[in-house]
């Protein structure tokens, strides 16, 4: 499940940015797993946008009960029941909340994001993810690990974030 909670924050992240492109996208499904031909189009990748905004307000949520309403909300909306594929004896039995395994590629994306966000909300008892505090990123992330909770995407994020407080820090005050 975090593999593919992985993979929700990674393509959240490229599907809301200004104009993702199908190779962009299916550079992220290959990243995690998903094996060739994928034959994703343009419309596919924009119903993959239109989940992934979705997707996004769960990461966005400030508290658990709300990141769990928000999960609720979507599994009601767009999942289907619960169902074990093995997808014609090519992979182990896994559960899917799609309503085939020949759904639409925004069905398949939301489904099985909404499965390892509510996965991880339930073993952890808090939001699975957050937004980058960093005002000039607008990615998401997953937290997962012990510890205070997190504020940035990345490591990279935040030393950007604490330089420029340095910097600011620095400079003389008006005279």
């Amino acid at each position: 499940m975090l593999r593919t909670a992985r993979r929700t924050a990674a393509l959240v992240n490229v599907l809301c940015d200004a104009a993702p492109t199908v190779a962009a996208v299916e550079a992220v499904l290959r990243e995690y797993g998903e094996t060739d031909p994928l034959h994703l189009s343009a419309d596919g990748v924009e119903e993959m946008r239109a989940a992934a905004v979705s997707l996004r307000e769960v990461f966005a949520a400030p508290d658990t009960d709300t990141a769990a309403h928000r999960l609720n909300r979507l599994l009601a909306a767009g999942c289907g029941p619960l169902r074990l594929t093995s997808h014609g004896g090519g992979t182990p039995w896994h559960p899917h909340l799609d309503s085939d395994d020949a759904a639409p590629w925004g069905e398949w994306f939301l489904a099985s994001s909404c499965m390892a966000l509510t996965v991880l909300l339930w073993d952890r008892q808090r939001p699975p993810g957050g937004l980058c505090a960093s005002p000039s990123c607008a990615h998401v992330y997953l937290a997962v690990g012990p510890g205070t909770a997190r504020r940035y995407c990345s490591r990279r994020c935040a030393t950007r974030e604490r330089v420029a407080h340095h910097r600011r820090a620095k400079r003389p005050g008006p005279a």
